[in-house]
């Protein structure tokens, strides 16, 4: 079995204060929107643990099986409502900003479709959720029922 170094044992204090931003962003948005944005986000990186882990959140809070798998496509796919589409636009162009900077038609949608403060509420979700990604990613991490395993 390969050695998983689990973050919250090699250093609690600042995954508990990790956690606590994170589950702050949570609840600043309603809970299908920011599902939506934790398995795009998960997706576009590449994270089994986070996609695995955040489409059961999603189908235990009531997603459907259709919306969770149209993520992947979700431009073309009709089940969106434009409030969520500026937001999986701008999952993208943040998520992807190492592909160039493209989000000014992301920026417009999202203006008309958030205020000022979801705007920011928004865009810390989804930097937590990346930075969910980067961390399940660069230590391999998988949890099965609540347990750390080698990915």
């Amino acid at each position: 079995m390969t050695k998983v170094t689990d973050p919250y044992a090699a250093a609690p204090q600042l995954m508990k204060q990790w956690m606590a931003v994170s589950l702050a962003a949570e609840k600043s948005l309603e809970s299908s929107l920011i599902e939506l944005v934790k398995i795009r986000s998960s997706i576009l990186n590449g994270c089994a643990n986070c996609i695995n882990m955040h489409t059961t959140e999603a189908r235990a809070k009531g997603e459907t099986e259709q919306r969770i798998y149209l993520l992947s496509a979700w431009h073309e796919a009709p089940v969106y409502t434009d409030r969520e589409r500026a937001a999986l636009a701008w999952t993208d162009a943040l998520t992807k900003l190492s592909e160039g900077h493209t989000q000014k038609a992301a920026k417009d949608a999202l203006e008309a479709h958030f205020t000022p403060e979801e705007q920011v509420n928004l865009t810390v979700m989804i930097n937590v959720i990346n930075g969910w990604n980067r961390i399940a990613v660069g230590f391999d991490l998988w949890y099965e029922n609540g347990a750390l395993k080698a990915a």
